[in-house]
C-alpha cells in the first residue's frame, strides 16, 4: 500500500524518515518546523519547531537527503518545507514559485548549497494511485520537471526503506511520469512523451555567428545543436558556457519559444562521445547559468525526440548519452497514444541525511543572492 492510499500514510512515512526526529508534512507539527508563509514568516502555533541556542536566537530546520545522479546533486525536502494546499502539482508549483522563492533559495544558494543543485519538495500526491508529488527547482525558479531529480527520488525513498522494487507513479507539474526501482537496484524513469516542435532553426548569435539547432520538449524547453565548431571536453566548460549563453541570447532576441509560449531556458551542444560505450557526448547549459554535470535526462528525451524525428532511433533501440564529465545516461523509445515517451536509467548515489538550520539572526538566512 502506497502512502497515499493510507490516510495517515504520509505523517507516519515522514515521522519514520530518521530514527530520531519526528517530522512534518501537510500542516502536521512535531520536532521539526513547518514553513507556512515562507521564510521569516508565521508559523504553524507558537513554539512548533522553534529552537533557542544560547544567544536567544530563533532557530528553524529543515530535513533533506542529498544524492547525486552521474554527477549531478539533488536535494529532497522531506520535512520542513511549505504548507502547500493540496491540489495538482501544477497548481502546487506556480504557488511555490510566487510565495516560497524565500525557501527555494535557502536550500540552493551559498552557504547552504550551490547554483548547481536541484531542489525536489516531496508532497502527499493528489491521486490515491501516485506514491508522491515532487515539485522540482533550481537556484532562479520551478522545473516543469527533471529527470536526474527524479532518479534521486526514487533512491530516496528507497534508500528510506519507504518503497519496494516494481513501478512507481509520481505526479510532476510536466504530468505523471513513472520510476521503475530494478531488481538490481538500479531505477530507471518513464518521462513526460516528448517532442521535437521546429527542425533546423537558424539563430544570429552575437558572438559566435550564425548557429542552426532543433528546439524539442523532454519536460522542458531545450535548443539543441549538433552542427559547430566548438569541441565538447570537460577543459572547455567555461567555452562551452559561453557558447550556449549567446545562443540563448539569440533565441530571445528572435522570440523563438516553445510551442506553449514558455522560453527555451535550456540549450544542449553535442559532440563525438570519448566513451567508447557511447552514442553521443553532450554540454547542457541550464536555467540559472550553471552545467548540468549529468548527460541531463529531459535533455536525453529531447535528443530522443528529435533522433526518432529523423529516423534514426527506432523504438526499443538504446542510446547512451555521455555527459560532458564522462557519466552515462541511457535511453530508449516508446510509441504510446500520448506520444513518443522516452525511458531513462542512470546511476543515483546518496551523499548526505541533512538537517538544515536557519538561525533567526542570520543575515544569509535566504542564502547570498544578487
Amino acid at each position: 500500500m502506497s502512502p497515499a492510499q493510507d490516510g495517515a500514510g504520509w505523517e507516519r512515512m515522514l515521522a519514520e524518515l530518521l530514527p530520531h526526529s519526528r517530522a512534518v508534512v501537510a500542516g502536521h507539527c512535531g520536532t521539526l518546523p513547518m514553513w507556512v508563509e515562507g521564510l521569516g514568516g508565521r508559523l504553524l502555533d507558537g513554539n512548533c519547531g522553534i529552537a533557542s541556542d544560547s544567544r536567544a536566537t530563533m532557530s528553524r530546520r529543515i530535513q533533506v537527503i542529498d544524492s547525486h545522479t552521474e554527477g549531478e546533486p539533488t536535494r529532497v525536502v522531506v520535512a520542513g518545507g511549505p504548507a502547500l494546499a493540496p491540489g495538482p502539482a501544477r497548481a502546487r508549483a506556480a504557488v511555490f514559485e510566487r510565495e516560497y522563492g524565500g525557501f527555494r533559495s535557502t536550500l540552493l544558494a551559498e552557504p547552504r548549497g550551490f547554483p548547481a543543485m536541484v531542489g525536489a519538495l516531496l508532497l502527499p500526491p493528489d491521486a490515491p494511485e501516485a506514491v508522491a508529488q515532487v515539485l522540482f527547482f533550481n537556484n532562479v525558479g520551478t522545473l516543469p520537471m527533471c529527470v536526474h531529480g527524479m532518479l534521486g527520488v526514487g533512491r530516496t525513498l528507497a534508500h528510506l526503506g519507504r518503497i519496494e522494487g516494481g513501478i512507481h507513479r509520481v505526479e510532476t507539474p510536466a504530468g505523471d511520469v513513472h520510476f521503475t526501482l530494478e531488481p538490481e537496484g538500479t531505477i530507471s524513469v518513464d518521462n513526460v512523451p516528448s517532442r521535437r516542435v521546429r527542425r533546423g532553426v537558424t539563430l544570429q548569435t552575437a558572438d559566435h555567428g550564425p548557429v542552426t539547432g532543433d528546439v524539442a520538449w523532454g519536460g522542458n524547453w531545450f535548443f539543441l545543436v549538433d552542427a559547430h565548431d566548438q569541441p565538447v571536453t570537460a577543459r572547455r566548460i567555461p567555452a562551452l558556457t559561453a557558447f550556449a549563453r549567446d545562443i540563448r541570447g539569440a533565441l530571445e532576441r528572435a522570440h523563438i519559444a516553445g510551442d506553449d509560449g514558455r522560453p527555451i531556458d535550456h540549450v544542449e551542444i553535442f559532440g563525438p562521445p570519448e566513451r567508447d560505450d557511447a552514442d553521443s557526448k553532450s554540454f547542457v547549459l541550464c536555467p540559472g547559468g550553471e552545467y548540468d554535470r549529468s548527460p541531463c535526462g529531459t535533455g536525453t528525451s529531447a535528443k530522443l525526440a528529435c533522433l526518432y524525428a529523423d529516423g534514426r532511433l527506432a523504438p526499443g533501440q538504446r542510446w547512451r548519452q555521455e555527459s560532458v564529465i564522462g557519466s552515462v545516461f541511457e535511453g530508449s523509445v516508446r510509441t504510446t497514444e500520448a506520444g513518443l515517451v522516452p525511458t531513462i536509467r542512470g546511476g543515483v548515489w546518496i551523499t548526505g541525511e541533512t538537517v538544515l538550520v536557519v538561525e533567526g539572526d542570520d543575515p544569509y538566512a535566504e542564502g547570498i543572492r544578487w
